[in-house]
């Protein structure tokens, strides 16, 4: 009789795994409470990383069963998921998915809807980049500042030089135009000043 054990995650603290629980229990899997490994964590970070997971693997053997409720469950990512059966796999653990119908995902048909699933998220992946480098090449086109803004206008940056010539310190300079000091010293030093600010949208 095959060990069947449960990964549950929730991604804060204020979240709750019961509904997990609930929802595999209600498929007919009959796990006993040291065997249902709970954890706080969020969606990305590898499960490698995940320190729950880390212990559910020196628990697991050949021949054992792993229940999730849904994909993300295990990984960050389609490829993140894939890596994460794979491994399991390995171990001869059969891996159970309920979102998919109970399929197992270490089985051929499972393996195969992982690659479907991995196909889709590099296709989504590339129509992401595709119309990213679209919006930034009209918006140059059109002559649109891409980038974050400067700290300091070209004459401000002439003034802090004038002033630091005379004598001013670079902390009183860096109150005077309400930025940091290492803002003023860049100046100073004619190196690039780039703002805080987040990157203007392109629009």
């Amino acid at each position: 009789m095959p060990r069947v054990f449960a990964y549950v995650r929730v991604s804060t603290a204020g979240q709750t795994s019961d509904n997990q629980i609930q929802e595999i229990q209600a498929a007919g899997f009959a796990i006993v409470a040291h065997r249902i490994v709970s954890e706080t964590v969020s969606g990305s970070t590898c499960t490698s990383q995940r320190r729950g997971f880390v212990r559910l693997l020196d628990k697991l053997e050949t021949g054992d069963v792993l229940v999730v409720t849904k994909l993300d469950r295990l990984g960050r990512d389609a490829m993140d998921v894939q890596a994460t059966v794979k491994r399991l796999s390995a171990l001869g653990v059969r891996v159970h998915c309920l979102a998919l119908g109970g399929a197992d995902l270490a089985s051929a048909a499972g393996k195969m809807t992982m690659q479907v699933i991995a196909a889709v998220a590099e296709f989504e992946r590339d129509l992401l980049i595709e119309r990213t480098q679209s919006g930034l090449a009209r918006a140059k086109a059109e002559g649109k500042s891409l980038g974050r803004p400067g700290a300091l206008t070209p004459k401000q940056r002439e003034d802090v030089n004038q002033q630091f010539g005379a004598g001013i310190s670079v902390s009183a300079l860096a109150r005077q135009y309400g930025t940091s000091r290492q803002t003023i010293q860049r100046a100073r030093n004619g190196m690039p000043i780039i703002a805080p600010e987040s990157l203007t949208p392109v629009r």
